[in-house]
């Protein structure tokens, strides 16, 4: 039966471990379920006379609105909660509270300050990013023909590993990732390549200055961060872009009703915990891109763990 799969599968699918993802994926669920028990969210679900929403679990439990709302969907979407015992809330829910402040004693918006706190979690995380992209970045790059943006930036690429991939599919295209210096300085020392065609530049896309260029990447990066931060980046995106130009936005993609797939939303339930941010369905990103003043907005969804999102000024 495989073989006979395997005719209509391209290399890159047959290459794709979409089996060891599957078993990952499997662990999540299985902790979200225990969080869920603990919680005593199925004894309220079942005791109650009427459907409840978010708001109102998360009332009744004494915990956080916007965590429960997540952990629901994942409920609904794997089917062990009908969905007709849960209604949506309707409204623009309140930021949930991240885990850092207590385990690091940092607000949640240092939370890089947690994963860089020293050069052994800084290469553990790089390591992680590095793999994500050697795996799905092939994907991104070619989602769309990006052949005719001959400068290119990724902000915040780590370890380079998309950058690379870029670099390798658009030969004629001169590629720099921009990062925090202890970034790229442990970039530089562990993960450079004899072949390297990619420059690194020290620098702050928040604080600094973003340099001209024709493309800009943000890969994992939106995801991490509030609504009004991610607007003000990408207006300084748009400000320093050529005309003509564009960005390059790689996410793991929500569906339009927020009802899967099970693995974004898993992923979103794990921004609660780490971050400021959470996973998004495309017309997010479109307002978002809209409103910093591109134009043009092109969703690719390309079946693997993360999407591509193109939007030109």
């Amino acid at each position: 039966t495989f073989l006979i799969m395997a005719e209509h599968l391209s290399q890159s699918e047959l290459d794709y471990p979409f089996k060891l993802l599957e078993y990952l994926n499997g662990f999540r669920i299985s902790k979200a379920i225990f969080s869920a028990c603990e919680l005593g969210v199925f004894d309220l679900l079942l005791q109650s006379q009427k459907p409840l929403s978010a708001a109102e679990v998360a009332q009744k439990l004494s915990t956080n609105e916007d965590g429960i709302e997540r952990l629901l969907d994942v409920l609904v979407a794997i089917e062990i909660v009908d969905v007709e015992v849960v209604q949506r809330t309707g409204k623009l829910l309140k930021d949930g509270k991240n885990q850092n402040e207590k385990t690091f004693g940092l607000p949640s918006e240092e939370i890089f300050s947690a994963i860089y706190r020293s050069e052994e979690e800084m290469l553990k995380f790089m390591g992680l990013m590095n793999s994500t992209w050697v795996i799905d970045g092939h994907d991104i790059v070619t989602a769309f023909d990006l052949s005719s943006f001959k400068s290119i930036i990724d902000l915040g690429g780590c370890s380079g590993a998309l950058a690379r991939e870029l670099a390798k599919e658009y030969p004629s295209s001169t590629v720099t990732v921009l990062d925090l210096p202890a970034v790229v300085q442990t970039a530089q020392r562990h993960f450079t390549q004899q072949d390297d065609t990619i420059c690194f530049q020290e620098g702050d896309f928040f604080e600094g200055e973003i340099p001209p260029a024709d493309l800009y990447i943000l890969a994992r990066i939106i995801h991490d961060w509030k609504e009004e931060k991610n607007l003000t980046l990408l207006r300084k995106i748009h400000t320093a872009c050529h005309p003509g130009g564009g960005v390059l936005i790689a996410e793991a993609l929500l569906f339009e009703n927020r009802r899967g797939p099970t693995t974004v939303q898993m992923f979103s339930l794990n921004m609660l915990v780490q971050t400021e941010g959470k996973e998004h369905p495309p017309s997010h990103y479109t307002r978002l891109l809209t409103d910093a003043g591109f134009r043009d907005v092109q969703v690719c969804r390309t079946g693997k763990s993360y999407d591509a999102i193109l939007a030109l000024k």
